[in-house]
């Protein structure tokens, strides 16, 4: 569908308690408050009618299956229900509630690309989602099931793409939706993230570019801890050029916040600057292949100003793509 750049189309915002709730509790990192931080910056930032907020979808277990084994949808039901233990090696409690919590980030995710493929928007953003740690078998770093993954499969199966990016700049390597994909070739990888050797979890060398018949799809760019916007400046260049190489057909952006200096569990310097550069190149890189197809989701982030600070410049860069 062509959009006239005259009359831009909103940008699409989720927000609403479906995917707020998705966290667990004091003292965990991923909070439950890390939404209506965000929403509250997003406000005072003053975009007006160049965003639309959109409300929450739950996913369905068919849309789960798209990524996830059978037994574990199943085993995340049964611990919600419990709501005690947890759902991997200690990482991601299993509290009440989680099962329906995360299947909205899924959903959400999917709604958000479902409004772009049906031409009511060329951008997105769900602030609680990016959840790329989440194995097909199991949880991850905080990720109960992995909304990229499922979306990734979703514009695959139901839209017929063959040609999809997947671009993370959070400061921990996506594994679950790398080894989702590392020898799939219609999934084109993107990763620059703290190296393995310092940070959870460990994985992403530059050497891991796919097997089979997805040898040299992927890119992983790992970064020495206190990397600043200068070493993502760098790193940026070589995602650009990969991006041109694969000529996508939708990006999924996942902007995690986590790589801003002063996060309380990664060691990465990034500013905010660095999160409003790459949606904006993202976008220009949109516009060539897709026609802007893009959705970008929040990730991690565990400092509360940088994850609301980084998130909205995102949208702003959104909104700024569309502005004549």
């Amino acid at each position: 569908m062509g959009v006239n750049p005259k009359q831009p189309l909103p940008v699409l915002v989720y927000r609403g308690e479906e995917i707020a709730r998705y966290g667990f509790g004091d003292p965990h990192p991923f909070g439950t408050d890390r939404h209506d931080v965000f929403h509250a910056e997003l406000a005072r930032e003053g975009l007006g009618d160049a965003i639309r907020y959109e409300h929450p979808h739950t996913a369905t277990v068919d849309q789960l299956l798209l990524f996830h084994t059978a037994d574990y949808i199943d085993l995340v039901s049964q611990k919600s229900r419990e709501g005690r233990g947890a759902l991997d090696g200690g990482d991601t409690p299993a509290v009440p509630g989680i099962f329906d919590a995360a299947s909205s980030v899924v959903g959400t995710t999917l709604a958000a690309v479902d409004a772009i493929m049906h031409g009511q928007a060329r951008r997105a953003f769900v602030p609680i989602a990016g959840l790329h740690h989440a194995a097909r078998d199991g949880a991850a770093g905080f990720c109960v099931f992995n909304d990229c993954g499922v979306a990734a499969e979703y514009l695959r199966q139901y839209y017929g793409l063959t040609r999809i990016a997947y671009v993370d700049i959070d400061a921990h390597h996506g594994d679950g939706v790398f080894y989702g994909f590392e020898d799939d070739p219609d999934i084109f990888f993107a990763d620059m993230h703290e190296d393995g050797r310092y940070l959870y979890p460990g994985t992403g060398a530059a050497t891991e570019t796919g097997t089979g018949r997805a040898r040299g799809t992927k890119l992983n760019i790992p970064l020495p801890p206190r990397a600043d916007d200068v070493e993502f400046s760098r790193a940026w260049t070589r995602i650009e050029a990969y991006l041109d190489a694969a000529k996508p057909e939708f990006i999924l952006f996942q902007c995690g916040a986590d790589s801003l200096e002063g996060d309380p569990i990664t060691h990465l310097a990034f500013t905010e600057q660095a999160h409003a550069d790459a949606a904006a190149a993202l976008c220009k890189i949109a516009d060539r292949y897709c026609d802007g197809k893009i959705v970008g989701t929040g990730g991690g982030g565990y400092n509360r100003h940088n994850l609301a600070r980084a998130w909205t410049r995102v949208v702003r860069s959104f909104v700024e793509a569309d502005t004549p």
